[in-house]
């Protein structure tokens, strides 16, 4: 199970559909996501605008000039006969979340889940201790990961302590509402943008900070934040310029710790 965390706003949905992307998109990988936030529309249009490079207020808008349109057009029929799975049923339990991913690694042989975001999600139950109801998921993604062999991307919110330091760079310790989450995950990320806070401050570039991972080394990647075409780009100088940061690497690369409409879309 891998966590991808941050403060609102600074991209760790995007980060999510840019690896659900790729594997669907690029790899021709089965990849779901779960979205408690974003509607099916929203994210493909996110989609389409990382794909075509057409900025994605111009999709919003509508105002677009006749070379974007012929762009948008190209890739609109790669993104529908990728084998993506959008849910963006409201209120979805885990109980609803895993029986859907079994029916997909059935019939589709599912290689990515993705889930955004964790505090979302209901248990559909009332419940007195939140922190605890949060746990709950955690440890039920962890076991969903192991029965199907399935990397599970769980997208989740950090608590305010990064703004209350000067330092502003997250930490495992700010993980919203549950120690757990960063016990179970095999793999936590965090997210952060120095110009967030000072936009003369290393302006358009994110940081990626692996500060767990169960079977590797920890370390910090600096990427570009292309969020105007929701994406992010590596700049890693042995990769090629115009390079998704996702290809290189798939979603076979991230591993478990062991061995239609109205938003489902099948």
């Amino acid at each position: 199970m891998i966590i991808v965390a941050a403060r609102p706003a600074v991209g760790k949905s995007t980060l999510g559909l840019d690896i659900a992307r790729h594997a669907a998109i690029h790899d021709n990988q089965a990849a779901v996501i779960f979205s408690l936030e974003m509607s099916k529309s929203e994210i493909t249009m996110r989609m389409l605008s990382a794909e075509a490079r057409v900025g994605l207020n111009n999709i919003r808008s509508g105002q677009l000039s006749d070379d974007e349109w012929a762009k948008l057009a190209r890739r609109m029929g790669e993104i529908s006969d990728a084998p993506l799975f959008i849910d963006d049923s409201p209120n979805l339990s885990m109980m609803e979340i895993r029986a859907k991913a079994r029916r997909l690694k059935q019939r589709h042989d599912l290689k990515l889940i993705v889930i955004d975001y964790l505090q979302l999600m209901s248990s559909g139950k009332r419940v007195e201790n939140r922190q605890q109801e949060v746990s709950e998921f955690s440890r039920h993604l962890k076991l969903m990961a192991k029965e199907l062999d399935v990397p599970v991307i769980a997208i989740s919110q950090l608590n305010r302590s990064p703004e209350q330091r000067s330092d502003k760079k997250p930490m495992l310790s700010d993980l919203r509402e549950s120690g757990s989450i960063e016990q179970d995950a095999d793999v936590v990320i965090l997210l952060h943008r120095d110009d967030m806070y000072d936009s003369q401050n290393r302006s358009g570039e994110a940081d990626f900070i692996v500060a767990k991972h169960r079977n590797g080394p920890t370390r910090t990647i600096t990427v570009s934040a292309q969020l105007h075409f929701a994406r992010f780009f590596d700049m890693a100088p042995n990769v090629g310029a115009g390079r998704d940061f996702t290809q290189s690497a798939g979603p076979s690369d991230i591993q478990p710790s062991a061995p239609g409409d109205g938003g489902w879309n099948e």
